[in-house]
């Protein structure tokens, strides 16, 4: 009575890979099908996560306890109009750290007295409080902020897309500004949590009432509160900036808006998510072509190596074990090309590479029950052919 042969792991990967050798053209093109559906995968996932840790990374920088605080609507639908009062009363909330106040003025800036009127490039004119660069985290690029000697007198600083479209490159230049010379003393760079700063010129609180007939009512409020009270606070802001109306006061938060932007990032990371599980399919269909094509072009080595004693069990292992590492191949080759799109893209945009594990570890987890789906099959059919049927095959 013979002895009952048995295949260990190691035999079964050693049958798996000269399968696989023996075809390297088809095995290359059904792995680079997987390794295409796991790359797109990864690089979706990895692109993302740099983008958000960038995000993050610009959040703790500027921090996320900034509120604004806007004139709403009367029931007619008429604009409201915050008192002048208000930017004083905020800053008495004790745990506001920081408040200031810039003003719409209707009035348009131009880089000289020559330019067409209405031409005015959609930028705003704006007045501003004392204590804005602070509070709205912005920095400057150039130049100055105002200080006391220049807060009440033509002075402007421009926003980053102001400066560009009034193709004013430093500072020390003028601008026609509301029918007066304004001299430009600073350009900022761009402030992410008050894009609305990007594209207008600012001017002195005082230097607006003097020049250019400015009310002095705000029509934006920025409040920079505790971190730990900032939902506190947003609850009273309302009441305290108008107390006579308070119904009628918006009062928002950067750091939600840009929440929603991430959500609808998440939407559409879904959408490429989808398309990079189709392209695994894709991959997976063309494994399972490669091993039924190996099934029948290899019928008379099944038919000798069941006459020599091999068993169902081992023809069935080593169909699969040939499946599972033509998808760990694509598998591998996936996370490489994820993890060189991620970086290469991330490095372009000057952000921080992240490549979650969790991502990497289900795109070969992803692999290998493809793997198993599409070998299954041609592994069965490959155990149940008869020895002699196999070996009678052309």
């Amino acid at each position: 009575m013979s002895a009952r042969v048995r295949l260990g792991p190691v035999d079964v990967a050693q049958l798996g890979a000269v399968g696989l050798r023996a075809r390297p053209l088809r095995v290359v093109l059904s792995a680079l099908g997987i390794a295409i559906g796991i790359g797109a995968m990864l690089a979706v996932v990895g692109i993302s996560a740099s983008s958000r840790a960038e995000l993050d990374r610009t959040l703790d920088r500027l921090g996320t306890n900034l509120l604004t605080v806007a004139p709403g609507t009367t029931v007619d639908g008429n604009r409201t109009s915050l008192p002048e009062e208000s930017v004083a009363m905020v800053g008495r909330i004790r745990p506001v750290e920081s408040v200031s106040a810039t003003g719409v003025l209707a009035v348009s800036v131009y880089r000289n007295d020559h330019m067409p009127r209405g031409q005015t490039g959609s930028l705003l004119v704006l007045a501003v409080r004392d204590r804005l660069l602070k509070t709205v985290g912005a920095t400057l690029h150039s130049g100055a902020w105002f200080t006391p000697a220049t807060y009440a007198y033509p002075a402007v600083v421009l926003g980053a897309v102001a400066a560009r479209r009034l193709d004013i490159p430093r500072v020390g230049v003028r601008v026609w500004l509301g029918g007066e010379w304004f001299a430009v003393v600073g350009i900022l760079d761009p402030v992410p949590l008050a894009e609305e700063l990007d594209s207008a010129a600012l001017v002195g609180w005082d230097a607006a009432r003097t020049y250019l007939g400015f009310d002095g009512s705000p029509t934006t409020l920025y409040v920079r509160a505790a971190p730990q009270h900032v939902v506190a606070v947003q609850g009273v802001l309302g009441r305290t900036a108008n107390p006579a109306a308070p119904d009628q006061v918006l009062v928002s938060r950067p750091s939600d808006a840009l929440a929603a932007k991430q959500a609808a990032e998440a939407t559409l990371n879904g959408l490429l998510l989808g398309l990079g599980a189709v392209a695994l399919l894709v991959g997976g269909i063309g494994i399972a072509n490669t091993m039924v094509i190996s099934v029948l072009e290899r019928r008379a080595e099944i038919g000798l190596r069941r006459a020599l004693g091999a068993t169902r069990r081992h023809i069935r292992a080593q169909f699969l074990a040939e499946s599972l590492l033509l998808s760990l191949l694509g598998g591998l080759g996936g996370v490489l090309l994820g993890a060189v799109a991620t970086a290469v893209f991330a490095a372009s945009q000057g952000w921080p590479v992240v490549m979650p594990l969790w991502a990497s570890g289900g795109g070969l987890g992803a692999t290998m029950l493809i793997g198993v789906a599409a070998g299954l099959y041609p592994a069965v059919r490959a155990s149940r052919l008869a020895p002699a049927y196999a070996l009678a095959a052309p």
